[in-house]
């Protein structure tokens, strides 16, 4: 028989799973997500151009939007066109939202595996 020590330390495990499992359905919406993404980041390239008379020369570069992803290992700008600007932000942001909700689910689904692994060694019994 298990001592008052021991039921507090199992119900304090299977707490934390079922509060791990709860994190999980919150997490879940944001894979099933319909909407597209896109991989990436949006920001604005400041440049100077190299002409010694242009304004860049005194200190004022050149800024445009771009997108940059990696692309088979290698980073890749692309040009943003001003009209798809606000919509790329958003897709962009997006990707960002799915890659950090897949990175917590990995590390729950660690603690859960650990905290599974837990419960079964307190709860064995020699036969």
């Amino acid at each position: 028989m298990q001592n008052s020590e021991d039921r507090d330390r199992l119900s304090r495990w299977r707490q934390d799973l079922s509060q791990l499992t709860e994190e999980l359905q919150r997490l879940l919406p944001v894979f099933l997500d319909r909407r597209p993404l896109v991989k990436g980041s949006v920001y604005e390239l400041r440049r100077k151009c190299g002409k010694p008379s242009c304004a860049c020369a005194r200190g004022a570069p050149h800024v445009s939007p771009v997108l940059s992803r990696s692309e088979a290992g290698r980073t890749r700008l692309r040009s943003i066109p001003p009209e798809r600007l606000a919509a790329l932000r958003e897709l962009t942001a997006r990707y960002r939202s799915v890659r950090r909700a897949r990175a917590r689910w990995v590390k729950i689904a660690a603690e859960m595996l650990a905290a599974i692994d837990r419960l079964e060694q307190a709860r064995r019994q020699e036969p």
